[in-house]
């Protein structure tokens, strides 16, 4: 690559015409940043690509200037038209490539570190190697065992890898027994969270070795570890029924000049999230073959514990869902069954679960139910949440048994059994309410009945 072509602005031009902004000066203002940068490389560097040292030089000469908000954000810019050119044949190597290989998949902590005065914190997020610590091997077979036996062990994976890169990080705690390492890392960043944490991966790995050893302990968790850590997460957020008419019409207003479909999505992923329960993770999993309009049904797959579901849905749910389908298909949605049911035209490709989140909170903030700043307040999957407390608060006001059909409600939410659904029951002033008078009730009938007997 040559340093005309370098700084060609009609590679510029090009690569910007295909990002499809939104507003129209954005593409004039991201050409003057990538050409800012292509001419910083061209009078530092005659090579035919920018390299980590050149790019490295650039981040701080900029840092000077902007905004550390804005650095980041234009950085972005700067790496996806590297990305592209490199696509293109144009460079051989993008010098961010090379950086996420070494130091993980998120930019803005490398442009952090390489703008920073530090010169360590760079080398801290560094990859380490998978179960690469002393006690990595054990952790490793034990994952690969769980796994033959039919469990996903996600979860646990990530707790485990999250020890280990611990563990290979301070090699020097390697003659310890295991219950101070617990110790260890719980000392490392102390909260009732980190220290149930550390108790779970503690007693995982105990019992992998106690499987090989039956010498070895088992390490316990300690009473009220658990009950202490889960008394620091945020309980759920229990709707009212004007709040989900807010969200619900936040979603149909949803400003959207570019992607006009866009409202009518967000409004049957809510309707989704909200009267069928499902999870985040279930919605973006669902494809146009799982609809079925005839029985008014959908089919949920491969969920939690490797089940499978067929829900009815109700007549409201179902309009609403035939309305979203029309849209769809207006807007040159794929038709194959096995394409995503939520289809974005403007990125020719379905929604991940991060983007569902992201949006879909942006709708509840507009709505009013969430703070405009902030990790706190209501989230969407307190939609489930709210489900089953209406669901029970329902049946106490049609005088139905709620112990007769929670079995029901499990099923139709995809748990394994009544314990899991029990979770999501929250004693709410209303429903304490029904609950209180269907006793009265009762208890005035049978006291009548034993003043009679008497």
């Amino acid at each position: 690559m040559t340093r005309l072509l370098l700084t060609d602005a009609k590679l510029i031009e090009q690569f910007l015409r295909i990002q499809h902004f939104r507003h129209v000066a954005t593409p004039k203002n991201y050409a003057g940043t990538l050409r800012n940068f292509t001419g910083f490389v061209s009078a530092h560097c005659g090579a035919a690509a920018p390299t980590v040292p050149i790019m490295e030089q650039w981040l701080k000469e900029r840092s000077l200037k902007w905004p550390a908000h804005i650095l980041y954000h234009r950085t972005s810019l700067v790496e996806r038209y590297l990305q592209w050119l490199q696509e293109q044949g144009v460079i051989a190597s993008n010098p961010f490539a090379e950086l996420h290989r070494q130091y993980g998949p998120r930019t803005t902590p490398i442009v952090r570190a390489l703008v920073g005065e530090d010169g360590k914190t760079l080398e801290q997020l560094r990859q380490l190697p998978p179960f690469g610590s002393f006690l990595g091997p054990v952790m490793q077979d034990h994952v690969a065992h769980m796994r033959t036996l039919g469990y996903r062990y996600h979860t646990e994976d990530e707790l485990l890898l999250r020890f280990d890169r611990f563990l290979q990080r301070r090699p020097e705690l390697s003659g310890l027994p295991l219950d101070r390492l617990v110790e260890r890392w719980t000392e490392e960043q102390p909260s009732p969270c980190r220290l149930f944490e550390a108790c779970k991966a503690g007693r995982i790995v105990s019992k992998a070795m106690h499987r090989v050893d039956p010498r070895v302990p088992v390490l316990p968790i300690g009473d009220g570890v658990a009950r202490a850590a889960r008394q620091h997460h945020r309980s759920a957020h229990l709707y009212t029924d004007e709040e989900i008419r807010q969200i619900l019409r936040a979603a149909l207003a949803y400003p959207s000049p570019k992607a006009p479909w866009r409202p009518v999505s967000l409004f049957t992923m809510l309707m989704l999230a909200y009267c069928a329960g499902l999870r985040g993770g279930e919605i973006v999993r669902l494809s146009l073959g799982d609809v079925d309009l005839r029985q008014e049904t959908i089919d949920i797959r491969e969920t939690k514990f490797f089940k499978h579901r067929r829900l009815p849905l109700a007549p409201g749910v179902m309009a609403a869902l035939k309305h979203y389908l029309s849209v769809r298909q207006d807007a040159g949605a794929p038709t194959n069954p096995e394409s995503p049911l939520f289809w974005s035209p403007q990125r020719s490709r379905g929604y991940s679960i991060g983007g569902v989140r992201l949006v879909l909170t942006d709708v509840l903030r507009r709505a009013g139910v969430k703070p405009a700043r902030g990790a706190v307040g209501a989230r969407i999957h307190d939609l489930r949440h709210s489900m089953v407390g209406h669901r029970m608060r329902d049946w106490y006001k049609s005088g139905i048994n709620p112990q007769s059909r929670l079995p029901y409600l499990a099923t139709y939410l995809g748990h394994k059994d009544i314990r899991s659904t029990l979770v999501y029951l929250n004693i709410t002033p209303e429903l304490l309410q029904e609950a209180s008078e269907r006793f009265r009730k009762n208890g005035a009938a049978a006291l009548r009945a034993v003043e009679g007997s008497r």
